[in-house]
Order: C-alpha cells, then sequence, then structure tokens
C-alpha cells in the first residue's frame, strides 16, 4: 500500500489506514486533503477491519492539492491530543480529528473554545487514552517464564487487556523500565518481545497464553500485605484507581476483600499504638513546644523543617485549629503567618473575633512537602500522620482548655475527631467534645486562596457565616459564664 491509498467516487473519498494507531499516516493523508480542499463530510476513514461507505466506490488515486494552496496549519495543542486520540478505539476518531483540523484552517484559535462539542470530544478521548496508558503502567504484571540458557535465559510474560489501542505507543515506557530482562507483553490487540536489545512485534494473544503465576507472588504478596495502610484506605478512590478488570492478573488482588474487611480494627490500632509511643503528657506549653521539636515519630518530622508551636493565650476560651505549617511558617515559627494566616486575619476581622485572644496552632506540627527546584511544595499529610499528631495537640488543649474550637479543614477536624468528617456536613452547627467544649468546623483558608469566580464566592460567604455563628456563641458562653 503507498503512503496514501485513496479510494474515489466523484468528490467522495475513502481512506484505508494500515493500522489502528498509524497517526503519522493519517496527518500526511489529511495534509493532503485539506489542500486539495475536501471537506470533512466527504470522506470516510477506514482502520483495518472496518467497512467503508457502501457508496465510495472508484479509482484509487491521490488528490490534487488546489494550486497555490496554503500550508496546513494546525497548533501544537491540537497535535497533542490529535496524537494521543488517535489511539483511541472509537472508530469515529480520524473523522474527528479531521473535522477539527478542517475547521482549524479558518479559526485557528477554536482549539482553546471549551464549548466547543468537537473540542470537548478531542479532549475526551485524550484523556481515555492516557488514563489507559497510566493503567498499562501500574497494572502490568510479569510472571517468570522458565528457560534453558541456549534460549537467552529466563523470560518474564505479562498479560493486558487495554481498552484503546496504545501497546505500541508504551513500549519505550517498558523498554526502558525492563531494559534488562527478556520479557513479553500480551495483549486482545497484539504483543511486544524484548529480547535485552530489539523490540518486535507479535499477533495478538488469548489469555491462556500468558502463565498463571510463579513462585516469586507469594513473596510479592505478603510485601503487599505488610504495606497495606488501612488509615489511608478510601475505597471508592481505590476502585476508581484500580478498577476490578485488572485484578485477575494482580496476585496481590486476592488479598485485597480481607485487608477491607479488617482495615478499620487495624486503623484503631494504628492509633492506639501512635498514642502509647510517646511518654506522659506534657504539663505545660513550653515543654509540649521542646518535645514537638524532637519528634520523629511520622516521616513528616524526618524532613528538613522546623517544629511549629502554637500561639496565644494559655486561657483562651477559643482555639483555632489548622492543617500544618506552611512554608511561611516554618520559617518563621509561627502558625498562619502565611497568605493563609494573611486571609484568615482579614476575615477574622469582618467577624469581630480578636485573633489575640485566641490560642492558633496546627493538627500536624511539621511542614510536609516535596522539593521542586528551589520551591517547597506543600503535600497534604496523611491520616497516620495526623493521627499520631493528635498526641500532641490534644496536649495544648488539656493545658488551655477552651470553651471553643474552631477546626479549620478536614485534617483539623480529623485531628480533633479522630475520624475523617465532611466539611459540607458538618459545618454551622456545633459538635459536643467528651470535656463539655465544643467543636465547630469550616473550610480552611488555603481552599479559597484556591477558587476563583462565583465558587470563590460562595464559599467565601459560607466562611464568614461560620466565623460569625462562631462569635455569637462566644459571646453566649461568656455571657453565661
Amino acid at each position: 500500500m503507498t503512503m496514501l491509498q485513496v479510494a474515489r467516487a466523484g468528490s467522495f473519498h475513502v481512506v484505508h489506514l494500515p493500522v489502528a494507531d498509524d497517526f503519522d499516516f493519517w496527518r500526511d493523508c489529511a495534509r493532503a486533503l485539506i489542500q486539495a480542499q475536501v471537506p470533512p463530510d466527504r470522506i470516510s476513514w477506514i482502520e483495518p477491519g472496518g467497512s467503508g461507505d457502501l457508496f465510495a466506490q472508484g479509482d484509487h488515486g491521490v488528490p490534487t492539492p488546489t494550486s497555490g494552496a496554503p500550508p496546513v496549519r494546525a497548533n501544537r495543542r491540537f497535535v497533542n491530543l490529535a496524537r494521543n486520540a488517535a489511539l483511541h478505539s472509537d472508530p469515529e476518531r480520524f473523522a474527528l480529528l479531521y473535522r477539527l483540523l478542517w475547521r482549524l484552517q479558518a479559526n485557528p484559535g477554536m482549539m482553546e473554545d471549551k464549548a466547543d462539542d468537537d473540542v470537548r470530544k478531542i479532549e475526551e478521548l485524550d484523556k481515555n487514552v492516557r488514563r489507559d496508558s497510566h493503567k498499562m503502567h501500574a497494572f502490568v504484571r510479569f510472571r517468570l517464564v522458565e528457560a534453558d540458557e541456549a534460549e537467552g535465559g529466563d523470560r518474564y510474560v505479562a498479560w493486558f487487556e487495554p481498552d484503546h489501542h496504545i501497546l505500541r505507543a508504551n513500549a519505550g515506557f517498558f523498554m526502558r523500565r525492563f531494559a534488562n530482562m527478556r520479557w513479553s507483553i500480551l495483549t486482545p490487540r497484539g504483543s511486544l518481545h524484548w529480547d535485552g536489545e530489539t523490540m518486535t512485534e507479535g499477533p495478538a494473544a488469548e489469555r491462556s497464553d500468558a502463565p498463571q503465576g510463579d513462585p516469586m507472588e507469594d513473596l510479592w504478596r505478603t510485601y503487599y500485605a505488610s504495606i497495606f495502610n488501612p488509615a489511608r484506605l478510601k475505597i471508592g478512590a481505590m476502585l476508581k484507581e484500580m478498577p476490578k478488570k485488572y485484578w485477575k492478573n494482580m496476585p496481590e488482588a486476592a488479598l485485597i476483600p480481607e485487608l477491607v474487611a479488617g482495615a478499620q480494627s487495624r486503623e484503631a490500632k494504628m492509633v492506639e499504638k501512635g498514642a502509647l509511643e510517646f511518654d506522659e503528657r506534657p504539663e505545660t506549653l513550653a515543654a509540649i513546644d521542646k518535645a514537638i521539636s524532637a519528634c520523629r515519630e511520622c516521616p513528616i518530622g524526618l524532613l528538613d523543617n522546623h517544629a511549629v508551636m502554637g500561639e496565644g493565650p494559655q486561657d483562651a476560651a477559643l482555639m483555632i485549629v489548622g492543617e500544618q505549617p506552611g512554608d511561611q511558617e516554618d520559617i518563621k515559627g509561627r502558625p498562619f503567618v502565611g497568605p493563609a494566616g494573611q486571609l484568615l486575619d482579614d476575615h477574622l476581622q469582618m467577624a469581630g473575633i480578636d485573633r489575640s485572644a485566641a490560642y492558633v496552632t496546627n493538627a500536624v506540627k511539621h511542614f510536609k512537602y516535596v522539593q521542586r527546584g528551589k520551591r517547597r511544595i506543600h503535600q497534604s499529610p496523611a491520616a497516620k500522620e495526623i493521627d499520631t499528631c493528635r498526641w500532641w495537640m490534644e496536649s495544648e488543649r488539656a493545658i488551655v482548655q477552651p470553651k471553643l474550637v474552631l477546626a479549620m479543614g478536614a485534617s483539623a477536624a480529623r485531628g480533633m475527631l479522630g475520624k475523617t468528617v465532611s466539611i459540607s456536613k458538618a459545618r454551622g452547627a456545633p459538635i459536643q467534645l467528651e470535656d463539655g467544649s465544643e467543636l465547630w468546623v469550616t473550610a480552611h483558608p488555603s481552599y479559597l486562596l484556591r477558587l476563583d469566580g462565583a465558587a470563590r464566592d460562595e464559599q467565601v460567604r459560607l466562611f464568614d457565616n461560620d466565623l460569625r455563628a462562631v462569635r455569637q456563641r462566644l459571646e453566649e458562653i461568656a455571657q453565661r459564664a
């Protein structure tokens, strides 16, 4: 087949693609068709195994571009999306790509129109293909196949069922990651084989062609069970990221139902163990400050950071709890002095709450981050890290004995209650604590900083309502005392 093989019937063209994922072939065909001024509704794109238009019969030939035809225009955003979307299994994908390319010639900026149906469709195809590739990277499991030295030693074989035509596009990933192994990846759409030097393609395979297990899998299952963290278990998120269709290929999947069933009791034991690892509670705020500086009970304390103690009157009626120190708090050694703290100060003042009269602290005492060049990027603390640090916040509360605690954000609420709660469901009403004080829950100021437009206006309104309700409740408590 020539690079551009087109059957013509009058002004109707049928393009036969040699393979289902050949973007470069489609691009060359599309460029010639655009320059020949062939509109999208006069082309049928046929991939291997597909059927053509019943009325598109005629002689083979290459469309001749109109004399003086301008070069075909396509911006980088279109090319990047199209290259990925061409791997999708949607039989109409190449027609969509050509239609977009045709429209781009008259409207070069259309790819920025998020409301355009064609733009939204290509973005959806791109997203689905990227997700399928991510699943392939995450869930391919190689199994050892014994082989004698005459055949080059051991070979590893994996079975995977992609939703789209992603096999060839991901060959380089596995070649780089498993460069020193001899391996094969078998799928219903084709196969890849790497001998340590050369990558070759093979025909489609069946599940029975792949091995069912190997001796190393018992060791892997033992390791997986040991690192399973019940405190971080979110079943909905787990199933979204690891759909059950992949479980049959993963040796650790057989353990998941039992591990999930026992997660709640294991989490309780972890929290209890975390609390029992400390000595008796410090009796002064100064003693807590000294102790948290030396605390290394969770991975956050091992980072290059500084413990940040709470501050405020020791007999404050109001205790304000945030998530953790940020970059500026870590540098200055004080809570809520960065952008979120400045926003909090403004809204406290508008609500009539004197920050200097409140005790302000965080659920987690060290700054959790990842280093990106010279910047330290905030990372949310894990449930186990919050539960471990709860010992220190509870020690502060035992000394200050506030009448009312304002927890800002889900991490702060978990630090107070020992469980995760929904901010939208918990806000607006007091939660009675065992010592007789009240807990009020609201959003974290940093959440407001990440929003804009109408969404931000609404969340700011709710935040201000929460602060005004807290001020009113503090006044009622003061009058009752």
